[in-house]
């Protein structure tokens, strides 16, 4: 800070800044916009130039500079706050212009020479010893860069750069107004309370907007939940070929949410443009810098603008604020020596009359002199609205933490102190690094009720107000609270909105959809369009076995293995079991054809044992007989193990019941067969010894070794690889079918092939002896069987192969319950046919009978 008022306290040329100014103990600095614009002459560099010129008086931007002059005045009554010590101020007008703005901040900070007398070792206090102000991002980014190299507070209380936030950067800058960084999050919390995903862009062509251009991209990719559909920059000025093209850009948008970072100078022609256009059917998202924004609230925009949302300055309440202003006189502060100028400025221009000496040729046009007592209730003045105090708010809230600031470190106890050997600040040698200290740690609440202090970064604890364009009947606008959005430092951040209250300027008086790509229902998931941004999707309906149970799944799901798609795809369930039930018609069939055909052979049985003492009977070894039809009976009940839900036991026991009750089937086939030829042998001349071979011991002995070598295999195929449950998902992606799998093919093949090489050799035998006399053997009905018995599973082991699940264990019983009807009927119908219907022919001479005209024919 010394460095700076060395260079300062040389002879310097003057600033003609137009401000208003007060002695004190103590003094604040503040910089405030107080007209719209201003000119600078041409630079000739070969003389002094002249003042620039500032135009436009700004009433909102000396309402500002007024309510800082209230608060000091009202601290100075406070008795205690600041007690024995009366604060004073130097106000400037920076028209605007960092090249205004700028200077303005030096001579703040180094004092004019006439106006300050310092010593000539520089000691004591500095002209000011902070700063309130600028409002400007670009002009605090300059002035703050400066000033915080010699830790000169500045608090300001409209700049929102984000980039201001960097204390690397800007070590002493403060601010009251909550930083772009925060609106852009308020911004994005808005668009997803709306679920407006879907959205275009505006800045203007400054730091302001540039910087949130930045902050919003980074911001909204990182929450995942919307994109951009376009970013343009507003031009700043009259250019009209460019404001055309982004106004062309908006309206071929399918985005119907346009949010705008920018000062109320670059809104105008965009304004104009969008009306010259026509384009509607917009939901526009305003910031804080232009939401509030009169000019504009005005019923030729309410068409196309009316319904805007926007993020507003914290609204707030200054009481005596405007009986304060209703006593500012000209005559009291009229003083143009030091520049003091400001309030007659601001009372020429709201009464339209001039100070003496007037200009020349004032009074000839008819211009009116002003005396200094005009009444300001007179006229209608935006100056006496307190009723939307935002910016002025927070310029309050600044004043109050420098003097609070400053409270703390008169406050200090000598010896305990946060400097150098625990000393404190004091009055006397009062530098505004001392009072930098104590800024960072103020906390105070206002009368309003709202809580001020600083975080890490110099940035207040956020609040903003959501304001809403509320289109009257009578045409006029007006602006509604409709919410707010804050950080607290338990809760977090905070958005809370009114949706009753919000006027939607669209039809349906709802908040629009804007969307690049609806939502993929469950059931869908999202797929990116090729070089279009994230939002923009179709939406693939999930493949077979895939589901997806959330919104805008990015990925299908696999259901687990037992579990399948519902037809929706949005949820896993289970999959509908398959086996051969004894409920279904299929399975009722076979059971009732298995049942009949065991009480089939049990009437047989019970036939031929009531018989057992006929000719018919007896001959050809009626124990055999019985065994077959025992065995066909085992047959028959051997199928009804295929049927019903597989378990581990009906596994393991319906094939080897099934082979081992087919193998004593054509066992008995094949010694009935044997003993024939056997018989057949012995009753031609020196055939007698081939009898002795097929006795009723070994025809036993010869059934029972046959059936053994069965139940060999099948013992060792379920010891070695026994026949299991198994569940089946490869038929159908839908269906769990229950089967037995074999366990060991080999097994199986063995089984079936033993079974058939019994066959074919009792085929072979009977198709010999098929020609013998019929009194001796039933050969021609053993060939007919046993064709029947071959055929059936000759055909059984491509439908088997070729049948799916249950399908397959059907055939099988199919080709158990054919083979066993076929030898059933082939073996015993004849003799049932004579048994019941002709029991003539049931005697010894009948049988006889035809063996003797068989020999005679031949």
């Amino acid at each position: 800070m010394i460095g700076l008022r060395e260079g300062m306290n040389r002879r310097k040329g003057h600033f003609h800044l137009n401000g208003r100014h007060q002695g004190g103990d103590v003094l604040l600095g503040g910089l405030f916009g107080m007209h719209f614009y201003s000119v600078f002459p041409d630079l000739s560099f070969t003389s002094e130039p002249q003042q620039p010129t500032c135009h436009g008086f700004d009433i909102l931007g000396f309402r500002q500079a007024q309510t800082m002059v209230f608060a000091i005045e009202e601290i100075n009554r406070n008795s205690n706050l600041l007690p024995n010590v009366t604060l004073g101020y130097s106000l400037y007008d920076n028209c605007i212009k960092l090249r205004i703005g700028f200077p303005a901040a030096i001579s703040l900070v180094s004092g004019q020479d006439e106006q300050f007398t310092l010593d000539e070792t520089c000691e004591g206090n500095p002209p000011v010893i902070g700063i309130v102000g600028d409002p400007s991002s670009t002009s605090s980014i300059a002035i703050s860069s400066v000033l915080g190299s010699y830790r000169v507070p500045m608090v300001s209380y409209f700049a929102t750069c984000s980039c201001l936030s960097d204390r690397q950067k800007f070590p002493s800058f403060f601010r009251t107004i909550p930083s772009d960084a925060f609106q852009v999050h308020a911004m994005i919390q808005i668009l997803n309370h709306f679920e407006w995903t879907w959205a275009g862009l505006l800045v203007s062509d400054d730091d302001y907007g540039l910087h949130a251009a930045r902050s919003f991209q980074s911001e909204l990719a990182h929450s995942g939940r919307g994109c951009l559909a376009y970013l343009e920059v507003l031009p700043h000025g009259n250019h009209q070929d460019e404001t055309r093209r982004i106004v062309d850009v908006m309206k071929k948008s399918t985005a119907r949410v346009v949010i705008v970072f920018a000062h109320e100078s670059y809104m105008i022609n965009l304004m104009e443009e969008v009306l010259r256009q026509n384009v509607t059917g917009l939901q526009w998202i305003a910031s804080e810098a232009w939401i509030a924004a009169t000019a504009f609230q005005i019923p030729n925009l309410m068409s196309h603008f009316a319904g805007i949302l926007g993020i507003a300055i914290r609204r707030g309440e200054i009481p005596g604020l405007r009986e304060f202003l209703l006593q500012i006189r000209p005559d009291q502060h009229h003083n143009n020596q030091y520049g003091n100028n400001i309030v007659k400025l601001f009372w020429e221009y709201t009464f339209q009359c001039r100070f003496a000496p007037p200009p020349a040729g004032w009074m000839e046009a008819g211009g009116a002199l002003c005396t200094g007592q005009e009444n300001l209730e007179d006229v209608e003045t935006e100056l006496l609205d307190v009723s939307n105090l935002r910016p002025e708010y927070n310029v309050y809230k600044a004043v109050y933490a420098l003097a609070y600031a400053l409270d703390d470190m008169l406050q200090c106890e000598p010896g305990r102190g946060p400097f150098s050997g625990h000393s404190c600040g004091n009055l006397q040698k009062l530098e505004p690094w001392q009072l930098l200290y104590y800024l960072q740690k103020v906390n105070f609440t206002t009368s309003f009720g709202d809580q001020v202090s600083f975080d890490e970064n110099g940035d207040a604890l956020p609040i903003y107000d959501i304001m809403n364009w509320l289109q009257l009947p009578d045409g006029t606008t007006k602006l509604q609270n409709v919410g707010k959005v804050k950080r607290s430092a338990f809760k977090g951040e905070e958005l809370t909105i009114d949706e009753d209250q919000i006027f939607w300027n669209f039809e349906s008086k709802k908040p629009p959809r804007s969307v690049c790509s609806e939502s993929c229902p469950p059931g869908t998931r999202m797929a990116r369009r090729k070089g279009e941004p994230v939002c923009c999707f179709d939406c693939i309906p999930c493949s077979e076995g895939e589901i997806s149970n959330q919104t805008d799944s990015v990925d299908c799901n696999s259901c687990p293995e037992d579990f399948w798609s519902s037809p929706q795809h949005d949820q896993c369930i289970p999959k509908k079991t398959e086996f051969l039930s004894y409920c279904e018609p299929l399975g009722i069939f076979l059971t009732t054809t298995s049942l009949l055909g065991t009480c089939v052979c049990a009437a047989v049985l019970g036939i031929f044992i009531y018989h057992r003492s006929t000719p018919i009977v007896r001959a050809n070894n009626s124990e055999l007989s019985f065994q077959l039809l025992l065995s066909l009976k085992l047959c028959f009940l051997c199928s009804l193990l295929f049927i019903g839900h597989p378990r581990l036991w009906t596994c393991q026991l319906r094939h080897a019941a099934f082979g081992i009750s087919f193998v004593l089937c054509v066992s008995c086939i094949l010694v009935k067969t044997l003993v024939v030829l056997a018989v057949f042998k012995a009753s031609k001349p020196g055939g007698g010894a081939s009898l002795k071979w097929f006795g009723a011991i070994q025809q036993r002995g010869t059934v029972i070794f046959l059936t053994f070598i069965q139940a060999t295999i099948c013992t060792a195929w379920i010891v070695s690889a026994p026949p299991a449950p198994h569940k089946n998902t490869q038929y159908y992606n839908d269906k769990i079918v229950y089967e037995c799998s074999v366990g060991s093919t080999i097994g199986f093949a063995l089984l079936l092939g033993y079974i058939g090489s019994l066959a074919i050799l009792s085929f072979l035998m009977a198709f010999k002896a098929r020609n013998l006399p019929d009194s001796f053997n039933e050969a021609k009905l053993i060939t007919f069987s046993m064709l029947i018995f071959c055929a059936v599973w000759v055909a059984f082991i491509p439908a088997y192969i070729s049948s799916p699940g249950k399908y397959a264990d059907a055939v099988e019983v199919f080709a158990i319950l054919a083979s066993s009807f076929g030898l059933l009927v082939a073996l015993f119908g004849p003799k049932c046919y004579i048994l019941l219907l002709r029991p003539e022919r049931n005697t010894k001479k009948a049988i006889m009978g035809r063996a003797s005209s068989h020999n005679n024919g031949n």
